[in-house]
């Protein structure tokens, strides 16, 4: 079980180094952007520094939205980014589940995630990284929020391989209790492939998407500690900088590594 960042700054082998992370998470250009990944300065030292490595897709890609000005550039965009990411040889690309907007039948958004994942098994043969959807914080129709929500998403990609991150701020925001959590995935999905291991600045069921700290946050660090045992996976922490080496060392403590 390796346990590292997500880290923003450019020099992401110093920030893991820093950290003393086994794994690392970052995005391969602005994340509010859709214009095309280049190739990252740092795969070669990634690599021989045998760090594990995860890349997140930008934070506008919605593959479920009904709009064509929305959904045509996230697909390419996700498959831009999982060419890029395969260059480097990541573990997997994150993509947020996306939601349809208020009025709009869930149904067609599940619907455009089937289709996307169709495509490009058609076209390519499939995605060059694996795809891992992550769970949602917010938003009443959220493909990836309420976990009633994820069993009919897991309906439509489940075929084609699609892996998912599991991540608890977002978890706890939306009302999930997290004891237990990870057998429920798991009912769902069959799989938990990476953990966003956050703690909140909010109360339970806020809906908020506000990281915090493991020893700052509303959730109980005993409870985190328990998820990750649980989930047997990577564990990235995408908390606040100043505090992710402490989160990492925390964790390794608890897990008696």
């Amino acid at each position: 079980m390796s346990i590292g960042a997500h880290i923003h700054a450019e020099d992401v082998l110093g920030g893991a180094l820093e950290r003393k992370a086994e794994v690392v998470q970052f995005f391969l250009g602005d994340p509010q952007s859709w214009k095309a990944p280049k190739p990252h300065p740092q795969a070669g030292a990634l690599a021989d520094a045998g760090l594990r490595v995860f890349v997140h897709s930008p934070y506008p890609v919605n593959i479920a939205s009904t709009n064509n000005r929305i959904r045509i550039p996230s697909r390419k965009t996700v498959t831009q980014h999982a060419e890029q990411a395969a260059g480097i040889g990541a573990a997997g690309l994150i993509v947020h589940g996306g939601h349809v907007t208020r009025g709009e039948d869930p149904a067609d958004g599940l619907a455009n995630w089937r289709k996307f994942f169709e495509r490009q098994s058609g076209e390519a043969g499939g995605f060059p990284v694996p795809i891992l959807i992550e769970n949602t914080a917010g938003g009443d129709n959220a493909m990836a929020r309420g976990f009633d929500m994820l069993a009919r998403l897991w309906d439509e990609v489940a075929e084609f391989g699609a892996g998912f991150c599991l991540d608890t701020c977002h978890a706890f925001a939306a009302g999930e209790d997290l004891d237990g959590i990870v057998d429920r995935v798991k009912a769902i999905t069959g799989r938990i492939d990476l953990v966003h291991l956050n703690s909140s600045r909010d109360e339970f069921g806020s809906a908020r998407d506000r990281h915090a700290n493991i020893a700052t946050g509303t959730i109980d660090p005993e409870q985190l500690v328990g998820v990750v045992k649980a989930a047997g996976a990577p564990v990235v922490v995408e908390t606040p900088a100043e505090g992710q080496a402490d989160d990492i060392a925390f964790l390794r403590a608890a897990l008696g590594r």
